[in-house]
């Protein structure tokens, strides 16, 4: 079978599990290193042409990543194309079996070890009120309905635009400071928050900086994103 991936969590799901599938990848498909797949553009942007001319079985995407443009440029190619929807964590895993199926894969050990990790959590205390801002310039974070802000949840933080009507809103940075967090989460992906880029915007409130793969990737990475997350955060 030949696999193109649109998306760079469910390129390090084939790569772990099968690597000889992959023959095509986009350029922010950054794990496992050593990908020898051709690289076909962003996420955003890819090349249709040149994933149409890699002659794949299937392609891979997400709602959230993909274009829809794109994607019906690619079924108009005659492609199949496997859209994802991923927004919490039982969704990851039941969408991770369904990929993973679609590849002709069995279910991976990783899959089973990242389901025992978050198994095994301890119950989560009194939850924390937090803000996550994803991007800056201009300020936007987690809002309703994303898989980080359900991996949170379970760990005890609770997101203060949960209920927002958008799922990553522009909030004005002097709102977030007044909106009654009691903590603000800077992950270093999509945007690059770093000790002194991030919480310097929030001076009166502790700054838990975490891996923006743990926090967001679903896939291999879930199995220690569980320990890691609550090690930062506690």
């Amino acid at each position: 079978m030949r696999v193109v991936s649109l998306v760079p969590s469910l390129t390090e799901a084939v790569a772990v599990t099968a690597p000889g599938l992959l023959v095509g990848v986009t350029d922010w498909c950054t794990r496992p290193g050593g990908l020898g797949a051709a690289r076909i553009g962003g996420t955003k942007n890819p090349d249709t042409a040149a994933v149409a001319a890699l002659r794949p079985d299937l392609v891979l995407a997400n709602e959230e990543e993909n274009r829809e443009a794109d994607l019906e440029a690619l079924r108009a190619a005659g492609l199949d194309v496997l859209v994802t929807e991923i927004r919490t964590l039982d969704q990851a895993f039941a969408e991770l079996e369904r990929v993973l199926g679609a590849c002709g894969l069995p279910g991976p050990g990783w899959l089973e070890e990242s389901r025992a990790a978050w198994s095994a959590l301890p119950p989560v205390p009194a939850p924390r009120a937090a803000i996550v801002p994803v991007w800056r310039r201009p300020w936007m974070v987690l809002g309703r309905d994303t898989f980080a802000g359900d991996l949170l949840s379970r760990l005890g933080v609770r997101n203060v635009y949960a209920d927002h009507p958008e799922r990553y809103p522009r909030v004005p940075v002097a709102e977030l400071n007044a909106s009654g967090a009691e903590l603000v989460v800077l992950p270093d992906e999509p945007y690059r928050f770093t000790p002194a880029d991030g919480p310097e915007a929030f001076p009166a409130l502790p700054a838990v900086l975490v891996d923006g793969r743990h926090l967001t990737w679903y896939g291999p990475s879930l199995a220690e994103a569980a320990p890691a997350l609550r090690a930062a955060l506690r």
